[in-house]
């Protein structure tokens, strides 16, 4: 018998009807004989509404306040799938993160994991019953509920199977697998069989959707595998097809049952590809600092500064010094864009935010040995007129800012440039 982590994405559990759909995921791999615990997100969009509503009582409401109101996403998904299951026939019980062991800092909205105490999902599971967890979710010291961010139901999940020494970790998501680039927007992205931990945590953070970069640090840290699947291409019983809109039933005739994800671990097989993936990261605004003094120590002033306040920062530039000062620029998410000129403005004046950015990557472990990875990115991206505002690299990443209204264009020129039709 294995121990069998699910985590299904807002969009696997939008309505009933995929509720229903998953409820048979999860229940299949119960009676093939596996202890199941199963990870929810809110149902679609609900987390934008609780959002909205909570804008419309007060637009600055406290990140505690949030963190109760937000939970009830996760706390509604779990239950209802768990009532799915119920109708299905199999013994199943849902638990709120709490209810779930998860001890956590008191970080409201962003909240870390201390601990996990498992009693609770063992008892469950020595009960033969299937485990619903509401993801993204725990309580911290003062008995306050507590949110990970977006995306952290992945966190959830890959917690849960470090915690249980689970055999395996299924991401259940929209897509079938890590692409080298958004399949719904660029027609010959690849779907790649295995990726390492290292070029999945890059293709995260600089704006790939399909798996949350903490929930990858996470699995790397405790060596825990992922698969990254889709829950579409399970398909619903003849009787649910006829509730299915018209569009998901053709999808649902291209998707084949069974077919495989893509690996997310260690060591990968060598597959001779010089590059994994190509990303857009629009949520970046650039800042500007313009004639600060050329003198040691004004770095130190503007970035500390900003690390007192958590803000992170992504690509930095600082130019030549002439007639004794010198311009700084660097990307923050847009969300901090205005509290970081706010916060400068007082000690170096002219300050400019600029968020009609984009930031596009290519990343890939392949590039680390392979010269004129940059040269040909560039020339994809002179091919289509697109100008180049900054540049950071790594030993397995390249990124450009580039104006946000070529973002599109130059994803797809970059990408046909590396994976050629």
């Amino acid at each position: 018998m294995a121990l069998i982590v699910q985590k299904f994405g807002g969009s696997s559990v939008a309505d009933a009807n995929r509720v229903r759909n998953v409820a048979r995921i999860i229940t299949d791999t119960y009676k093939a004989g596996n202890d199941v615990i199963a990870v929810v997100s809110a149902q679609g969009d609900t987390t934008d509404d609780l959002i909205e509503k909570a804008m419309e009582i007060n637009e600055r409401p406290s990140k505690r306040e949030m963190d109760v109101l937000l939970c009830a996403g996760e706390q509604m998904s779990a239950s209802l799938m768990a009532m799915a299951i119920e109708k299905i026939g199999c013994p199943v019980v849902s638990l709120l993160g709490w209810q779930a062991g998860f001890q956590t800092s008191s970080g409201y909205g962003l909240a870390r994991i201390r601990t996990i105490n498992t009693e609770r999902m063992e008892r469950e599971l020595d009960q033969h019953r299937i485990i619903i967890v509401a993801g993204f979710q725990g309580i911290c010291k003062y008995g306050d509920v507590t949110t990970f961010g977006r995306g952290g139901s992945d966190t959830t999940a890959v917690a849960i199977a470090a915690a249980m020494h689970a055999d395996r970790c299924q991401i259940f998501t929209d897509v079938d697998g890590v692409y080298t680039a958004d399949p719904r927007k660029i027609k010959n992205a690849q779907k790649l069989n295995e990726i390492t931990y290292d070029e999945m945590l890059e293709l995260a953070t600089l704006g790939a959707q399909v798996l949350n970069n903490r929930s990858v640090e996470m699995a790397k840290k405790y060596n825990v595998e992922l698969e990254v699947l889709t829950s579409f291409q399970y398909g619903p019983s003849p009787i649910d097809r006829l509730i299915l809109t018209e569009a998901e039933a053709e999808a649902l005739k291209t998707n084949t049952a069974g077919r495989p994800g893509t690996i997310v671990k260690e060591n990968v097989k060598m597959e001779k590809m010089l590059v994994r993936g190509v990303t857009k990261d629009s949520d970046t605004a650039r800042i500007s600092i313009v004639g600060v003094p050329d003198v040691p120590g004004v770095a130190f002033k503007v970035f500390s500064k900003l690390a007192a306040k958590n803000i992170n920062v992504d690509i930095i530039l600082q130019s030549y010094g002439h007639e004794g000062s010198q311009d700084i620029s660097f990307t923050v998410s847009r969300a901090n864009a205005d509290a970081v000129a706010e916060l400068l403005e007082a000690d170096f004046g002219s300050v400019v935010v600029d968020k009609s950015v984009t930031k596009i990557s290519v990343v890939g472990a392949g590039m680390e040995t392979h010269p004129g990875t940059a040269s040909k990115m560039f020339e994809a991206l002179y091919s289509e007129d697109v100008n180049i505002l900054m540049i950071a690299t790594s030993e397995i990443k390249i990124s450009v800012l580039i104006k946000e209204a070529d973002a599109d264009k130059a994803v797809a020129a970059v990408h046909g440039a590396f994976f050629p039709a």
